[in-house]
Parts: structure tokens; sequence; C-alpha cells
């Protein structure tokens, strides 16, 4: 297959710290094979040769050579084209794309996994009618990516959606002070609004340790101290989602990660965002993944829905 071609079987590969998942997509987006096995962590060759392997073995399974898109916990340098920001740091610094498509002899589509979980739901998923998308993630970390008629949106430095490392916006004194971030940067969105940091607001405010899972279970149960969590959980994240409205002001916003699943956030936070909004009314529409954990894998995929 020459470079630049487009067969129609897309594979898709989510690179993950501990997992690297294979799925292959037919022309209408159905899977016809998903295989997954664990990263050979701390090992870059071992984990392109991991990778290398499962396109391997998914064409020899389907019997066809398909097009090869990658979702990674990071992003290339327009510089030099190696990866930075991954935390998978086992990849920074290296020229991935240039090596699979050594190992592979054809072109290599690569994106951050946040851009990936946005393509995909922008395609067939949650925001399939829209044409502007924003998709977040909130777990672990938070990221973001932005999708404009079905096609990624990289920008000028290949940060754009890299929402989790801006400050939080209007901090209130129950904000203050400001979190200390991994990056170095102190009141990252990410340090007011990851699973981790919902854990650690809880503490800070009960001593009590509980997962984000638990706090938003108890709290849906009438646990006062957990709805007093989530109520500024809810607020922090209208704040954070009004600063993007007001700038890329997207037609639909989608929630992923673990925290996605926090059924509350979709009627609350569309009523706290509007006082933070400059406008006098707000369209976006802040919306459930409909692909759920398969989107990273799918979106690797799409990333070929276009020559």
């Amino acid at each position: 297959m020459p470079l630049g071609s487009r067969p129609p079987l897309r594979l898709g590969i989510d690179l993950g710290g501990t997992k690297i998942e294979v799925a292959a997509l037919g022309p209408r987006g159905r899977f016809l094979l998903r295989r997954r096995r664990d990263t050979p962590r701390n090992d870059y060759q071992a984990t392109v040769g991991a990778v290398s392997a499962l396109v391997e073995e998914a064409e020899a399974e389907l019997g066809q050579r398909g097009s090869v898109g990658i979702g990674i916990p990071g992003s290339e340098s327009p510089e030099d084209g190696c990866i930075r920001n991954a935390n998978s740091t086992w990849l920074n610094g290296r020229p991935l794309r240039r090596d699979l498509q050594a190992l592979l002899q054809r072109e290599v589509r690569l994106a951050n996994d946040a851009n990936c979980f946005a393509l995909s739901e922008a395609i067939d998923g949650a925001a399939a009618d829209a044409a502007t998308v924003f998709g977040v993630i909130l777990g672990t970390g938070v990221g973001g990516g932005l999708v404009v008629h079905r096609r990624v949106l990289v920008g000028a430095n290949a940060i754009a959606g890299e929402w989790g490392h801006n400050p939080l916006p209007a901090p209130s004194p129950g904000d203050l002070p400001p979190p200390p971030c991994y990056c170095g940067r102190l009141g990252c969105i990410e340090t007011y609004l990851s699973g981790p940091a919902l854990t650690a607001d809880h503490r800070a405010s009960t001593g009590a340790s509980l997962d984000a899972a638990a706090i938003a279970a108890r709290a849906a149960t009438g646990d006062p101290d957990c709805e007093a969590t989530l109520a500024r959980y809810r607020e922090r994240l209208a704040r954070a989602l009004a600063g993007i409205i007001n700038v890329f002001d997207p037609e639909v916003i989608v929630l992923g990660g673990g925290l996605s699943g926090i059924a509350s956030l979709y009627e609350v936070v569309p009523r706290l965002w509007g006082r933070h909004v400059f406008s006098e009314c707000i369209r976006t529409r802040l919306v459930p993944p409909r692909h759920g954990d398969s989107s990273g894998v799918r979106g690797a995929a799409w990333l070929w829905n276009r020559p």
C-alpha cells in the first residue's frame, strides 16, 4: 500500500501506559476485531515491537491490510517529530511515528488520546450531528480535544485542546491556595477536576479518604459531606468549561474518563456555567459519551476519516 492511500479497513491503536489495544473498523465503523496486550513499560523498543505485532496479527486474522492510526498519552513535537509530555515517559524524546512507519512500511497517523476521544464522539458518537466539538477527559488526569467538521484541530504548536493545564478561572477563596501541578505550575484545572483532585478535596474538607466513585455514590444517597464536595466540583467544572465556550464556542461538549459517569454533571453544570459565559443565550450541549472506553481506539482508527 503506497504512503497516503486509504484502504477500507481502519486499524486503531490505543497505546496506554498499562495496555495496548488494537481495533479494526469496517467502512461503517463496525468493530471487526479487538485485541489487547500489556504494555512493555519502560522499554521503548519493546513497545514499538508490540504495536507492530498487534497490527500484523490483526491483518493476518482479517486477511486484509489496513490504515493505522495511534492514540498516545502525549503529542508529537512540531520541531522534530519526537514524542513529548507523555506520562508513558519512555516514549518521550523518541520518533515513534517514524519508527513505526519504518516497521510497518506505510504511513501512520498519530494523535493525543484526548483528541482521539473527541474525534470518535464527533464521527459517530454523542456529537455526531455537531460541526464543532470539545471532548473532555476527566480521569486520573484532565485533557481535551477539539474537532471541527470531523477533523481534529491540532494547532500551530500541536497543543490545541490542552485545557487541563490552564489555570482554573475566577478562583474563589475556597480554591486557594492553588494546588501544585506535576507540570510545575500552580492551580491548573487538572489539580481541581481530576479524580485524585476530587479525592483530595474531599479529604481536605472532611478528613475522609474516598475515591471519586464512592463520593458520587454517597452524594446520590444524600450524604451531606459528599454532596458538598460534588457541588464544589460541579461549580469548578462549570467555570472551567465556560472558558472553553467563550473561546471555542462548541456546539457540543462530550465528557469522557472515569468521572464522566457522574450523572448530575449533565444537568447541573449547564445551569451554572451561564454566569461565566459571555452570551445571553447558550446553545452548547453537555453530553455523556456514546462509546465510553472504546472511544480512544475508535478515534485512533478514525484518524483516517479523510485523505
